[in-house]
């Protein structure tokens, strides 16, 4: 998942800091992409003021160090929103962030974005389940180390188990969106803030 993007989603909802978006990537971020630097916020602002992305303007802070304040261009609102409604292909392992990412941007897509983009999710991860479910887990061990087999194939069936619970329980929540979305008059859930994506 590319930095820029996120930081470019963040910064359309409101003009931040580099200080403000580490933070961002440390709390609410911190499951869109791992560990990320301070010094991998400044140069990925760099290079996204180079592209004409972002523009910053200084504050003066008394007492304290100028702090520049990053906005979104309208070249920046273009590359997010084409990457956001673009086409979406799935990764490989369903635990990688992208969908996470963009739909933690949905506020900037219609419901049928959503739905399509909901719907490309699970057509994906159920083709991936039908082809990899019954695979031939076997394996041909040929070493000359010392290698405890049944502890090898314990380990593997539990991995295989826990692999297959969490990707079914992955499509059902996507199902389970799908659905609450596809009806009239979305609302939002009780447990959730309306002005939630609105920062």
């Amino acid at each position: 998942m590319k930095l820029e993007i996120i930081l470019l989603g963040v910064l359309i909802q409101h003009p931040s800091t580099g200080y403000d978006l580490k933070k961002f990537m440390d709390t609410s971020g911190r499951f869109m992409r791992s560990n990320t630097q301070m010094s991998q916020v400044y140069r990925s602002l760099a290079r996204m003021e180079e592209r004409d992305w972002v523009w910053h303007a200084v504050e003066s802070r008394p007492g304290a160090q100028d702090a520049k304040t990053y906005h979104v261009s309208a070249e920046g609102e273009t590359v997010f929103l084409d990457w956001l409604t673009g086409p979406y292909q799935p990764p490989t392992r369903f635990e990688d962030p992208e969908l996470l990412v963009r739909l933690s941007f949905s506020g900037f897509m219609s419901r049928d974005d959503v739905l399509r983009l909901l719907d490309t999710e699970i057509e994906a991860r159920q083709a991936q389940v039908a082809r990899f479910r019954h695979r031939d887990r076997s394996t041909d061990v040929a070493t000359t180390l010392p290698y405890d087999e049944a502890l090898a194939h314990t380990v593997h069936e539990w991995s295989h188990t826990k692999g297959a619970a969490s990707i079914d329980t992955h499509i059902d929540a996507c199902i389970e969106l799908r659905d609450e979305l596809a009806r009239d008059g979305v609302t939002m859930p009780d447990h959730l803030p309306a002005a939630a994506g609105a920062r």
